[in-house]
C-alpha cells in the first residue's frame, strides 16, 4: 500500500503541453519517489519550504527562491513540514537558455506575480494560457542562479553539527563551542564550512534560522515569539538577520 506522505509524479514519459503547470498539496513529511524526466522543471513553493536532493546537492526552496531541474536530472523532493508548491514543466526544446545543472533560483518581482496568478488557476491548455506560460518561461532565465540557500556537507563530523543546528535552531552554543562538542578545533570547523558550504558557520545558521521561521510565521505566530523560539534577545535583532537574507522584513513576508 502507498503511504499517503508519498506522491507520485502526474506522468512521467510526456508532457501534455509543451509548457505544463499543476499546484500540490503536500502534507508534512512529504515526498516524491527518486526520479528523472526527459524535461525541465521549475519549483517554487508559495507556503513552507520545499527541499531537493541530488546526486551532489541538497537544495531548500523557502517562498523567495525556487529549484531549476533540467532535463535528465535525478532528483528526489521532499519536505518536513506542510507545503503548497507549484512545479512548472518545460519541453527540452524551450529550456536552451536555462542551466544545464540542477540549483536555485532568486525569484524576480515579476516572476511571483505571475506564480502568484497561476495560484488561483488550473492548466486549460487555452492559447492565452499557454501565451502567459510561454513569457513565464522566458522571466525564469532571467533569474539569478544561487548555490543552495542552506547547502549540506558530505563530511561526517560537519553534518552532525549541520544536524544538530536543524533540529534546534536557536541553540545556544558558540562556533568554538560546538567545534569543542564534535572534538574539532574552531578553526578547523571553520575551514570546513568554507570548504563545504561557501559560507561560514555563523551564515549557515542565520540561514537555517529564516527557514525555520518561515514556518513559524506562516503558522500564524507573531513576529515577537518566532524571534524568542530562535534565541534572538529582541526582535529587532531577528528582523534586522531576516531583512538582511531575505531582502523584506518578516510582517512584510507575511503580509505577501
Amino acid at each position: 500500500m502507498t503511504s499517503p506522505h508519498l506522491r507520485q509524479p502526474p506522468f512521467r514519459d510526456r508532457l501534455p503541453a509543451p509548457v505544463f503547470f499543476r499546484l500540490e498539496s503536500m502534507p508534512a513529511n512529504g515526498s516524491y519517489p527518486q526520479m528523472r524526466h526527459p524535461w525541465g522543471e521549475f519549483v517554487y513553493s508559495y507556503s513552507g519550504v520545499t527541499e531537493l536532493r541530488t546526486e551532489d546537492k541538497h537544495l531548500l526552496a523557502p517562498p523567495h527562491m525556487g529549484f531549476w531541474i533540467p532535463e535528465g536530472a535525478l532528483q528526489l523532493g521532499f519536505n518536513r513540514r506542510e507545503v503548497v508548491h507549484i512545479s512548472v514543466y518545460i519541453s527540452a526544446d524551450l529550456c536552451g537558455d536555462m542551466p544545464d545543472h540542477t540549483c536555485s533560483l532568486v525569484v524576480t518581482p515579476l516572476l511571483r506575480a505571475m506564480l502568484d496568478t497561476l495560484k488561483e488557476q488550473v492548466f486549460d491548455g487555452s492559447d492565452r494560457q499557454s501565451r502567459f506560460l510561454r513569457v513565464l518561461v522566458d522571466e525564469l532565465a532571467n533569474c539569478t542562479v544561487t548555490d543552495s540557500f542552506v547547502p549540506d556537507s558530505s563530511d561526517r563530523q560537519l553534518a552532525r553539527i549541520l544536524d544538530v543546528l536543524r533540529d534546534n535552531p536557536a541553540d545556544p552554543r558558540s562556533n568554538a563551542d560546538l567545534a569543542k562538542a564534535f572534538g574539532l578545533s574552531e578553526r578547523t570547523l571553520l575551514r570546513r564550512c568554507e570548504r563545504d558550504l561557501g559560507m561560514s558557520l555563523t551564515e549557515w545558521r542565520q540561514r537555517e534560522r529564516v527557514v525555520h521561521a518561515i514556518s513559524l510565521l506562516q503558522q500564524g505566530q507573531t513576529v515577537e515569539s518566532v524571534a524568542l523560539d530562535l534565541g534572538y534577545g529582541t526582535a529587532s535583532a531577528f528582523i534586522a538577520m531576516f531583512r538582511r537574507i531575505t531582502g523584506i522584513t518578516p510582517a512584510r513576508f507575511v503580509g505577501r
